[in-house]
Protein backbone atom coordinates (compact mmCIF):
# COMPACT_ATOMS: atom_id res chain seq x y z
CA UNK A 1 0.00 0.00 0.00
CA UNK A 2 1.55 3.00 -0.78
CA UNK A 3 2.36 6.18 1.40
CA UNK A 4 -0.49 8.33 2.66
CA UNK A 5 0.10 12.29 1.07
CA UNK A 6 0.63 15.39 3.30
CA UNK A 7 -2.44 17.50 3.43
CA UNK A 8 -0.37 20.42 1.55
CA UNK A 9 -3.25 23.06 3.10
CA UNK A 10 -2.49 21.48 6.60
CA UNK A 11 1.22 22.01 5.95
CA UNK A 12 0.94 25.41 4.98
CA UNK A 13 -0.22 26.10 8.33
CA UNK A 14 1.45 24.21 10.91
CA UNK A 15 4.59 23.00 11.91
CA UNK A 16 5.95 19.70 13.83
CA UNK A 17 8.61 20.95 16.37
CA UNK A 18 11.07 18.83 17.35
CA UNK A 19 9.45 17.35 20.59
CA UNK A 20 6.93 16.86 18.41
CA UNK A 21 4.63 19.12 19.70
CA UNK A 22 2.54 21.05 17.03
CA UNK A 23 2.61 24.77 16.63
CA UNK A 24 0.01 27.05 14.78
CA UNK A 25 -0.76 30.99 14.34
CA UNK A 26 -3.34 32.68 16.12
CA UNK A 27 -7.17 33.14 15.21
CA UNK A 28 -8.38 36.80 14.69
CA UNK A 29 -4.99 38.34 13.49
CA UNK A 30 -6.00 38.38 9.29
CA UNK A 31 -7.33 42.13 9.57
CA UNK A 32 -8.88 45.27 11.60
CA UNK A 33 -6.14 45.20 14.05
CA UNK A 34 -6.68 49.23 14.77
CA UNK A 35 -9.83 48.31 16.54
CA UNK A 36 -8.44 45.49 18.53
CA UNK A 37 -6.37 46.93 21.31
CA UNK A 38 -2.89 46.59 22.15
CA UNK A 39 -3.09 44.04 23.98
CA UNK A 40 -4.97 41.91 22.43
CA UNK A 41 -2.84 42.43 19.11
CA UNK A 42 0.19 41.51 21.51
CA UNK A 43 -0.97 38.01 22.77
CA UNK A 44 -2.51 36.82 19.38
CA UNK A 45 1.10 37.56 17.70
CA UNK A 46 3.80 34.42 17.70
CA UNK A 47 2.27 30.74 17.67
CA UNK A 48 0.71 28.33 20.02
CA UNK A 49 0.79 24.98 20.50
CA UNK A 50 -2.41 22.80 18.98
CA UNK A 51 -4.47 21.37 21.97
CA UNK A 52 -3.72 17.59 22.72
CA UNK A 53 -7.65 16.68 21.51
CA UNK A 54 -6.64 17.34 17.82
CA UNK A 55 -3.37 16.34 17.95
CA UNK A 56 -4.44 12.69 16.55
CA UNK A 57 -6.59 14.38 13.89
CA UNK A 58 -3.72 16.87 12.72
CA UNK A 59 -1.02 14.54 12.61
CA UNK A 60 -2.96 11.88 10.44
CA UNK A 61 -2.76 14.39 8.02
CA UNK A 62 0.45 15.82 7.73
Amino acid sequence: MPKQKTHRGLAKRIKVTGTGKVMRHHAYTGHLKANKTTKQNRQLSGETTISSSDIKRIKGLY
